[in-house]
């Protein structure tokens, strides 16, 4: 027996993915500790709140509400980016995740802004009648984001572009689906939800994850370095 297979399952996840995963854990444990600390300081508030802090834009992608969110995320990783680690190295992989990660963060925060400058709009054209506006105002203000699920969602889109004709069984349900139907049925979803609103998940942040991860594929494969 190699040392490899010694290791264990743990062992055997790829270095940057197994390293992710031990540090989304650590911010939990912080987080279940002391809530109000970690989320002030490290979760992400748009620029314009009293909360916000320019390192949230990479902490935030380490930060998870509840375990439930943490396991699914960091399962979903395993899972499609585990492949893309030793196709791409731990280098190549790393740069992906990040920047479908901050590229995910500049869409929820685009919308943010969209929704902030509504808001004013109405608030300085209605005054004192529109204390429904300006409760929103003070919610978007003083709500932190966090989660990986805009990387992940890029890591899913990568998945389904390079290897688009793999088939995937969806959990608790007895279909299967060609990867890049899968890709495509979940940006729908987003889009759609993200478009009819509430609820406390950033849709959009989630489509930025994917839309980055496009393009940042489609520019890898231009100048023939997709696979180096």
């Amino acid at each position: 027996m190699n040392q490899y297979n010694r290791g264990g399952f743990f062992a055997s996840i790829p270095f940057v993915i197994r390293n992710i995963i031990g540090i989304n854990a650590l911010m939990l444990i912080l987080t279940m500790i002391n809530r109000e600390f970690m989320l002030e300081n490290f979760a992400l508030f748009f620029p314009a709140s009293q909360f916000f802090k320019p390192w949230q834009i990479i902490t935030h992608i380490f930060m998870h509400g509840n375990f439930g969110h943490l396991l699914f995320n960091m399962y979903a990783l395993w899972m499609f980016g585990s492949i893309l680690e030793q196709l791409w190295g731990p280098k190549k992989f790393l740069l992906y995740y990040l920047v479908t990660g901050l590229g995910a963060a500049a869409m929820h925060m685009g919308v943010q802004w969209i929704e902030a400058s509504s808001l004013v709009k109405e608030i300085n054209e209605n005054g004192m009648e529109a204390m429904g506006a300006l409760s929103s105002y003070r919610m978007l203000m003083n709500t932190p984001t966090v989660g990986a699920s805009g990387a992940v969602y890029g890591i899913l889109l990568a998945y389904g572009m390079l290897f688009p004709n793999n088939e995937l069984r969806i959990i608790f349900l007895p279909i299967v689906l060609k990867a890049k139907y899968f890709v495509i049925i979940f940006a729908v979803i987003e889009l759609i939800l993200g478009l009819v609103g509430g609820g406390n998940i950033a849709h959009f942040a989630h489509l930025g994850g994917m839309i980055f991860g496009f393009f940042l594929v489609r520019y890898w494969r231009k100048k023939n370095r997709l696979y180096y």
